[in-house]
């Protein structure tokens, strides 16, 4: 899903897995929550046009609209929208944030998914000014597509609880 935000906007568009939004003029931020996810944060300084994207794993394939959930798809469906708005491909820079590992003990999509970003933004010869990939926290990150300015802001470390669940018998039947 994506959305052009109009100059007249002020407040932040938020943003959420296997989304993406661009904007460009006096519009005001774009905004998401990640946890495991990665978002990354384009822009052209001189075509002061940016957007952001948000996806849940590297790569798969799909054809239905969750497709920007993967982020091959994401990074391409992101790209080729700033160029639409007028950025030039050869002068975009990105700023990456996400990748956590949130929950220990499972594989670590986390860290797939900035090894991901890094290697997709390398390969296509764009330029990333700043990465916040790893680490444990969820981040709330806030991005002005006009002029590349982008905020994080970790938030309280998410903690699995694990509860014994201990059946109880009544009449011959067991309650979970």
């Amino acid at each position: 899903m994506s959305c052009l935000l109009p100059a007249i906007h002020l407040r932040s568009r938020h943003i959420a897995q296997g989304e993406y939004a661009i904007g460009n003029g006096q519009g005001g931020a774009i905004a998401t929550i990640l946890g495991s996810c990665v978002a990354s944060c384009m822009y052209d300084p001189m075509a002061q046009v940016g957007g952001m994207n948000h996806f849940l794993v590297p790569d798969g394939f799909s054809s239905t609209a969750q497709s920007a959930s993967y982020g091959i798809n994401a990074m391409e469906l992101l790209i080729n929208a700033l160029i639409k708005q007028g950025a030039n491909r050869a002068r975009l820079q990105a700023k990456v944030f996400g990748g956590a590992r949130m929950i220990s003990g499972l594989t670590d999509i986390g860290a797939k998914n900035g090894e991901f970003v890094l290697a997709f933004l390398r390969r296509e010869g764009i330029t990333c000014v700043n990465a916040s990939l790893g680490g444990n926290q969820a981040r709330r990150i806030e991005f002005w597509p006009e002029t590349g300015r982008a905020r994080q802001r970790i938030l309280a470390e998410a903690r699995l609880e694990e509860h014994l669940v201990v059946p109880v018998t009544s009449n011959d039947v067991e309650l979970f």
